[in-house]
């Protein structure tokens, strides 16, 4: 069998490798059909920062988290990479219930088990049991985050897979929930929360980094009642796409909510001091170096709140995928190149928002 593989920066190519097989007899087997490129994973696809980003922990001014995630030499090649993905189950462990052979489901990007301590409180990317004293135990990152591989892949071996897996209603298309795994989920996080206690409240979008999950909160936040939705980015046809859901593009006043998704530390500043009083900052980008400067007495002036962090999708899928079902939200609509699986290496490579590869199921609805 087959799986994506990073190799350097601007080469993918596909390896074979063993098939997986069931483990325990909670795990479960799955084919991904539709696979989507994570955000985060543009930025060793697209520049070769392997080597910066050690000499950079080594001198200290990069985060030397970043190694615990990535390894030693952050983004080494070659790895197994892709996290988000909607699969068909093809085989499930003799104790896993809830699911069935030929269901359509959600491959949450970390690997948890749903019962430990941080997994009750809804942060599954902070699983005692399978991340231990690790930072992260996850799909598609490379060795230091486990041995769970890519999923882009012909077949995945998912632990934990009645907890894990999570049915895609009948309805939904699966290119609308291809990202659902991580950056769609991320963008709900970012502004759906913090806008059920603020009815009506404003939003500001910062976006050009971290860029679907920019353009994905825009549309969640118009959709969940928003009183206004502003979208800055230097990309126009990003801004478009955040048009045509009913954002405008120019930034005014304060705002209730912000999503910072630059990915740069000025950008980070500029959400904090647009923020109304008691707002909220979600900053959903990476931010590597050591010394990203804050402006703390503002915020204090301002009782501002910044929440930043992995994101624990597997806890907001099930609302995510009903509202999904109830409302239609169009999430494909930010899909800028659908690339049939056998252009996987290329597709991954190219330089667009959001990328999304595709085959047929075997026998679920596609």
């Amino acid at each position: 069998m087959r799986e994506l593989r990073f190799e350097r920066a601007g080469r993918l190519a596909w390896h074979e490798r063993d098939r997986p097989a069931l483990v325990d007899p909670g795990d479960a087997i799955v084919r991904p059909f539709v696979a989507a490129r994570c955000d985060g994973d543009t930025l060793p696809i697209h520049r070769p920062v392997s080597r910066a980003l050690q000499a950079g922990m080594a001198l200290g001014l990069v985060d030397p988290v970043v190694g615990a995630i990535c390894g030693t030499v952050p983004f080494r090649g070659p790895f197994a990479i892709g996290h988000e993905c909607v699969a068909e189950v093809l085989e499930l462990g003799s104790a896993v219930t809830g699911l069935r052979v030929g269901q359509r489901v959600i491959v949450p990007w970390a690997v948890s088990c749903g019962t430990c301590g941080p997994c009750l409180r809804g942060l599954t990317a902070k699983c005692a049991t399978t991340a231990g004293d690790g930072v992260l135990a996850a799909y598609g990152f490379g060795p230091a985050s486990g041995p769970w591989g890519g999923m882009i892949t012909d077949r995945l071996r998912v632990p934990f897979a009645a907890h894990m897996l999570v049915p895609v209603p009948d309805d939904i298309p699966a290119h609308r929930v291809a990202a659902a795994s991580d950056n769609l989920a991320d963008a709900w996080r970012a502004v759906v929360p913090p806008l059920a206690v603020r009815e009506g409240g404003s939003v500001l979008v910062l976006g050009g980094g971290a860029k679907s999950i920019g353009l994905y909160a825009a549309g969640l936040a118009i959709a969940h009642g928003a009183s206004t939705v502003d979208y800055l980015d230097h990309g126009a046809e990003r801004r478009a796409i955040a048009e045509s859901f009913g954002a405008r593009t120019h930034a005014n006043g304060r705002y209730d909510v912000v999503v910072e998704a630059t990915s740069r530390s000025a950008g980070l500043r500029r959400a904090l001091r647009a923020l109304a009083p008691g707002g909220v900052c979600a900053a959903v980008g990476y931010y590597l170096g050591t010394g990203t400067r804050v402006p703390l007495m503002h915020m204090y002036a301002t009782d501002a709140t910044l929440r930043l962090g992995v994101s624990h999708s597997r806890a907001v899928l099930p609302d995510l995928l009903d509202f999904v079902d109830r409302t239609g939200f169009p999430a494909e609509r930010v899909t800028t190149l659908l690339a049939p699986w056998e252009d996987a290496p290329a597709a991954y490579a190219a330089k667009t928002t959001k990328v999304v590869v595709h085959r047929e199921p075997l026998g679920s609805k596609p």
